[in-house]
């Protein structure tokens, strides 16, 4: 096993980390996505069920930056990480037992369901947290945009595959079947992230959140030091803005192929799909120019997070559009220039995160981390139900659906243009870099 004795991670230390992702969303994609299904389908449950467990784990990730500091404080993340992922297994595994005691007794497994949930929010924030933390430290400057894009798709690796192989195994479904398969990946998920983490924490980065002597701080006054940073605080707003306006196109999307193009549900989870390869194209090119021409340079990431925020602006606005012309737009490819923009500003500003994690005051990188977590989660967890919410009193207002889903989508872009003035002013100390000068000038700077 590769070492961090002093030295920062190298290629093979980024993919064990991103082995740690990849069994987080493995976890994750079954309890969001398998037992939402059997809640609502083979259980005949209210919709708003399944959607209010989800939120209800996003919520408790409010507590990220509670986490971030423990680990501060104590000087080792691997601890953390690895409770974490236990606490997410076992909710997991608890989340598919008390979907099934909701078939024979409702009230029961929902108070089970509710209790699974939010440690699988505990889970989630714990260990994503301080895994993100742990790359800041331990990966150099040069390799942060390549690190952000193999833990990311590792991650997206992780989901398919869960999805296919769990998918598979559940036929014919059986209330059986699924806690043997929520067994299955849950024990796989936490053997990867052992094996992802074990040994990266031995020896010290000068400098680092690494060193046994540490002054104890409490938590409030280790957050408010935090947000006294202007970059932390700015950048946090930069992070809810911008993943409100990256979920709130989630839930919307394919029920506008359906409404306004036509689309079956066979061809909208097909577009789905075509978006998500766009997600994939433009991580996977943030991540080799980012490395290979920025070297690290928070200039170039800043600069990446700013045009990733430019351009899925505009593809929302062309979507707008788009919705007006009708079934002679090109849907599909707008729909894939909106997930390429999104990729890109997502693993830069990931990128970039890392390296704001270790300005300020040292011992602090697991408290801003939990900090940005927690303004993600919340506008996730807000995303989805407002962009469905303002679809719906949209739709009441007016009579032609194109109209209400366009209002939509132009609102999303202007939130994304928010959220590239928001990203141009947490670089203002960074104008030498001429991609970041060209787009924070179109940002308003």
């Amino acid at each position: 096993m590769q070492r961090a004795t002093g030295r920062h991670l190298g290629w093979l230390g980024m993919v064990r980390l991103g082995l740690v992702q990849m069994a987080l969303g493995s976890i994750v994609v079954l309890t969001t996505s398998t037992l939402n299904r059997v809640m609502v389908v083979e259980l005949a449950l209210p919709a708003m069920l399944p959607g209010a467990l989800v939120g209800l784990h996003y919520g408790v990730q409010m507590m990220r930056p509670r986490w971030g500091h423990g680990a501060d404080q104590g000087g080792r993340r691997t601890p953390w990480i690895l409770g974490g992922m236990a606490l997410l297994a076992l909710g997991g595994v608890a989340a598919a037992w008390a979907t099934v005691l909701m078939a024979s007794a409702p009230g029961l497994g929902l108070m089970a369901a509710v209790v699974a949930f939010v440690v699988i929010g505990i889970g989630v924030g714990a260990a994503g947290t301080n895994l993100l933390a742990l790359m800041a430290v331990r990966v150099a400057p040069a390799r942060r945009a390549a690190a952000a894009t193999i833990a990311w798709l590792m991650m997206i690796g992780g989901i398919a595959v869960t999805a296919g192989v769990a998918g598979g195994l559940l036929d014919p479904f059986s209330h059986q079947r699924l806690i043997a398969v929520a067994c299955g990946v849950a024990a796989l998920a936490f053997t990867l992230a052992v094996l992802g983490v074990a040994g990266v924490e031995r020896g010290a980065l000068p400098g680092s959140d690494a060193s046994p002597r540490r002054t104890r701080v409490r938590f409030r006054a280790a957050l408010s030091e935090v947000w006294a940073e202007p970059q932390a605080r700015v950048f946090t707003l930069f992070v809810f803005a911008s993943m409100l306006a990256y979920s709130a196109q989630d839930l919307i999307l394919e029920p506008f192929a359906g409404h306004v193009f036509g689309m079956t549900p066979g061809q909208s989870t097909q577009l789905a799909g075509v978006q998500h390869g766009g997600v994939f194209l433009g991580m996977a090119v943030v991540g080799v120019l980012g490395t290979a021409w920025g070297r690290g340079r928070p200039a170039v990431l800043r600069g990446w997070t700013i045009w990733g925020c430019i351009g899925s602006a505009l593809a929302l606005i062309a979507l707008a559009w788009g919705g007006q012309m009708g079934p002679g737009w090109p849907l599909g490819l707008n729909v894939f220039v909106l997930g390429a923009f999104n990729g890109a500003f997502a693993v830069a500003a990931i990128g970039s995160m890392m390296g704001l994690a270790s300005d300020g005051a040292g011992g602090r990188e697991g408290t801003r981390v939990g900090l940005w977590g927690a303004a993600q989660a919340v506008a996730f967890g807000l995303g989805g139900f407002l962009g469905t919410v303002a679809v719906d009193a949209a739709r009441a207002l007016m009579a032609d659906p194109a109209a209400a889903y366009s209002i939509v989508f132009a609102g999303e872009g202007v939130l994304f243009l928010v959220s590239a003035i928001l990203a141009a002013r947490v670089g203002r100390d960074l104008r030498d870099a001429p991609l970041y000068g060209a787009a924070a000038g179109i940002a308003g700077e």
